[in-house]
């Protein structure tokens, strides 16, 4: 296993819409393994493909490790199938995006989707910070970001520290 170098906003790459998982073998479990690795050593809680430089519809995500209870998910070809009317807010960090926090409202229960590593497809409903973070990871898959979904003057606070961490002075 391997870390990985995770991609920082602006790469374009984190734009992208990501292609979806034609096939799943030992080349597809050695990137989840490495993702994984990545996600704990960058202290994570989930992390995308294209985040490491992968354009494919699969992600990695931990909601429990910090508290000592481990669950680590492969997600292949994830779909949000329903999401509930409750809405929650969120502050949510990105590891593509370090020292910003997002706060984000987003359906506060999803139906999900996807394919494991072992070509056996879940459907669960996941709530609270599981949803979240299955939300967000969904959405690197689809090239948006968490300060996209930011009101326009939160958006902007954002930016200005992202190009002043881009520019040192």
């Amino acid at each position: 296993m391997a870390v990985l170098p995770i991609l920082t906003f602006p790469d374009s790459r984190l734009r992208r819409l990501c292609l979806p998982v034609t096939g799943i073998d030992d080349s597809l479990r050695a990137l989840a393994a490495d993702m994984l690795e990545t996600m704990y050593a960058a202290q994570g809680r989930g992390l995308a493909g294209p985040q490491v430089g992968v354009l494919l519809r699969m992600f990695v995500m931990d909601v429990g490790w910090k508290e000592g209870a481990p669950s680590p998910q492969v997600c292949i070809n994830p779909e949000v199938l329903d999401a509930s009317e409750d809405v929650v807010t969120r502050t949510e960090g990105c590891l593509s995006i370090p020292d910003v926090a997002c706060p984000v409202a987003r359906p506060a229960e999803i139906t999900l989707r996807w394919t494991t590593l072992d070509g056996v497809v879940l459907q669960e409903r996941l709530s609270g910070f599981a949803a979240t973070c299955a939300q967000h990871e969904l959405d690197h898959l689809n090239g948006r970001l968490c300060i996209d979904l930011l009101d326009e003057p939160v958006r902007f606070a954002a930016s200005s520290v992202l190009a002043a961490m881009r520019n040192p002075a």
